[in-house]
């Protein structure tokens, strides 16, 4: 007899066919192929594709890291893109803050060979009102601090000035136009100086002050003091050494101070007020202010709350006027006269520059209970 077809499908074929097999027949499961619209066929291939481990795989090695850091070959480094140099901005240094001149001003600092090196704020009248009134909020906290620890904030400085020299032999090269070796011996020159300035705050007392042998039962003794606010016109000189000997002393006998810097050199000033900023020194006991010499001296001259200027930056022409104008509340007059001679910066440096800001108080104690 000729075999009974079923249409059953054999258990092989409905395991191939993923179990669907065993509900329905080969033909209704063609059927369906056939009838499944595009779309969803097409949806349902790129789930297949999506799952696949294979291809998800591959995918990922398409966009491996390597790959798409760029063409460098196993041994060999990528050249560096070419930078642009970070320019620096000079600005101001009052309260301890770098702010730019409220005039919003600038000239340009050129070397000795005519070569544009920056350009610097250019302080106005308000910048130099602005930088004697936060000397004045700082003078309290410093000069009542205890001589010793002036002298410890001021070999921090010495102590970071040592760690910044080759970026001030640098400067002192372009600025001043000298050789590698004479600005080395110059930044050397310098720390120096701040290093024996800083041994004198605990010791001037002695020198400068005394006890006074009096006819009567008192002891009476003559104690150095703080003049105050000082105001400093820097040498013209790009030297660091200059400025160094000029700003040193006066801060080292606990006065607080306006710095006028270098009006064609300003560039070592600014430097160190970036030292100062970053030492134990606090904001405001040195203020500087770059700008035309001839526009913030007479500001500060007769500013009723400066109480002694130095005149070394000044021109001889201007030392009369401005002379006058700190007669107006007595100030104290340093590097006086048409006649003043400049000093010799390398030369051992005397006691004349912190005695000159130092005020003598005479004290009265009765001797015995």
């Amino acid at each position: 007899m000729p075999e009974r077809k079923s249409g059953r499908k054999p258990a092989s074929a409905a395991a191939s066919n993923g179990g669907r097999g065993q509900r329905t027949g080969a033909g209704k499961t063609a059927g369906r192929a056939k009838t499944a619209s595009p779309a969803k066929a097409a949806s349902a291939a790129k789930a297949a594709k999506a799952a696949s481990p294979a291809k998800a795989a591959s995918r990922a090695k398409a966009v491996s890291p390597a790959k798409a850091v760029g063409p460098a070959r196993a041994g060999r480094t990528a050249p560096a893109a070419p930078r642009l140099d970070v320019r620096k901005t000079y600005k101001l240094f009052v309260g301890g803050a770098f702010p730019r001149s409220e005039s919003g001003r600038s000239y340009p600092v050129t070397g000795p060979d005519g070569a544009l090196l920056a350009h610097a704020a250019l302080a106005s009248r308000k910048d130099a009102r602005d930088a004697v009134s936060a000397a004045r909020k700082a003078l309290p906290g410093w000069s009542g601090a205890t001589a010793y620890n002036r002298g410890q904030v001021l070999y921090r400085v010495a102590e970071l000035l040592e760690g910044r020299a080759e970026q001030f032999a640098a400067e002192c090269v372009k600025a001043a136009g000298v050789s590698p070796g004479e600005a080395e011996s110059v930044v050397a020159g310098a720390i120096d100086r701040w290093v024996w300035y800083a041994g004198w705050p605990d010791k001037i007392g002695q020198v400068d002050g005394a006890a006074n042998p009096v006819a009567g039962p008192y002891f009476n003794l003559s104690v150095p003091e703080p003049t105050g606010v000082v105001a400093l016109l820097a040498p013209p000189e790009a030297s660091l050494l200059a400025l160094v000997s000029v700003l040193a002393p006066a801060i080292a006998t606990g006065n607080s101070v306006v710095l006028v810097a270098s009006e064609t050199a300003p560039l070592a000033a600014i430097s160190l007020a970036e030292v100062l900023a970053t030492s134990d020194v606090p904001g405001g006991v040195v203020n500087v202010l770059t700008g035309r010499s001839a526009e913030l001296a007479p500001v500060l001259a007769a500013h009723m709350d400066v109480n002694a200027i130095d005149l070394t930056g000044a021109a001889p022409a201007d030392r009369a006027g401005l002379e006058r104008l700190a007669a107006g509340n007595v100030k104290r007059v340093y590097a006086a006269g048409a006649g003043w001679v400049a000093e010799d910066w390398a030369a051992t440096p005397g006691l004349a520059r912190m005695l000159a800001f130092l005020e003598t108080k005479t004290v009265w104690h009765p001797i015995g209970t």
